[in-house]
């Protein structure tokens, strides 16, 4: 009876309830400036090839085998929002907040993982915009995400440093694609830079394929193994409700400058590369199944198949037994990485190997 009522409550005013709950009240506070110099420092990232112990981002599954062969990219990681506490939140995380960094390094074991076949991981702390944030249009919202972006803007410009040459493959998911893209934007696109990038992979955010991806420089990614392109994808189990996406999406103006209503977001189906395909789950290598402790993880081959409807979702059939965080409308965006974990690592492998050649 409770979880009926909870139900009814959620569907009769949860965006309302979500919004009393998540959006911060405490007044914007601007966070101090931090720069290249300061993430010189080991401790401001997660992941990077000097962090030995503990580091998500040198983290494979149990059993599984690594492949053998020289690992050439530098990976930049921006992972998602982990910010989510309910009680007395700021705007921007604290960089010392331990159970949001937990929750980020559990992030990172499911997602940018997938990426350390191909190179090094270097995935900065930045002062993410709370969960709250994406719920509201108040001023303050905008001022916490530009904050953020700082932050990954400032993280970017240490690992360049540090990656003065050889192919880049960058990569997020959720708030950590959306502060990818605006990089992309204003530091990649046009410049010399954009010619060291082997591919880029912006899962769990709406990219619009006529408002955004023409002020990005790099295309579209159209077949499997191509290099030096974009790929998105969200995914949903079904049936799939996805209106609060659309909704949003559709308000909201491109990075062309162009208003989104109406327009068909990036779909580039994991499972084999291509963008508004079908593919069964025979095609699935492995979905990972991450538990906490890692150690009870595993990796299941075709658990599921992936096909992009007509306005851009990725579709993955009856809902996976993935765990506890599938959100509302079988929105299975916390999994974006981890449902086609092997397929990932596989597409970025080919995508740097034709770099490579090329």
């Amino acid at each position: 009876m409770l979880a009926l009522a909870s139900s009814i409550a959620h569907r009769l005013w949860g965006q309302q309830l979500l919004t009393a709950t998540m959006v911060p009240s405490a007044p914007y506070i601007e966070p101090t400036v931090l720069t290249a110099e300061d993430y010189a420092r080991r401790d401001l990232w997660i992941s990077r090839p000097d962090i030995r112990i503990d580091n998500p981002g040198l983290w494979l599954p149990p059993g599984y085998k690594a492949e053998a062969g020289e690992r050439r990219a530098a990976v930049f990681f921006v992972h998602p929002t982990s910010y989510l506490a309910s009680f007395r939140p700021r705007w921007n995380m604290p960089l010392t907040d331990s159970e949001s960094l937990a929750t980020a390094t559990q992030f990172l074991r499911g997602q940018a993982s997938a990426f350390n076949g191909v190179g090094a991981i270097w995935a900065p702390r930045y002062r993410q915009a709370h969960f709250g944030a994406f719920l509201t249009d108040r001023p303050q919202a905008k001022s916490a995400l530009d904050a953020a972006y700082r932050d990954v803007a400032a993280a970017f410009a240490a690992f360049l440093k540090a990656n003065p040459d050889g192919p880049i493959i960058l990569a997020g998911h959720s708030q950590g694609s959306l502060h990818l893209m605006r990089l992309i934007h204003e530091q990649v696109a046009g410049e010399p830079l954009q010619a060291r990038i082997a591919a880029v992979y912006l899962a769990g955010w709406p990219v619009s394929i006529e408002a955004d991806v023409p002020a990005l420089g790099l295309p579209a990614c159209t077949k499997r193994a191509e290099a030096g392109c974009i790929l998105s994808w969200q995914s949903f189990a079904e049936p799939a409700d996805m209106h609060a996406i659309v909704d949003t999406f559709d308000r909201g103006v491109g990075l062309t400058g162009e208003p989104r209503k109406g327009t068909r977001m990036l779909c580039i189906n994991p499972l084999i590369g291509t963008p508004d395909s079908t593919a069964a789950e025979t095609h699935n290598l492995g979905t990972l199944l991450l538990t906490d402790p890692a150690e009870g993880s595993s990796l299941v081959p075709k658990a599921v198949p992936a096909r992009c409807d007509a306005r851009g979702f990725l579709l993955i059939g009856n809902p996976p037994a993935m765990g506890p965080f599938a959100l509302p409308g079988n929105n299975y965006h916390v999994y974006d990485y981890q449902l086609f974990w092997a397929n990932v690592r596989r597409d970025a492998a080919e995508r740097l190997a034709t770099y490579l050649k090329r």
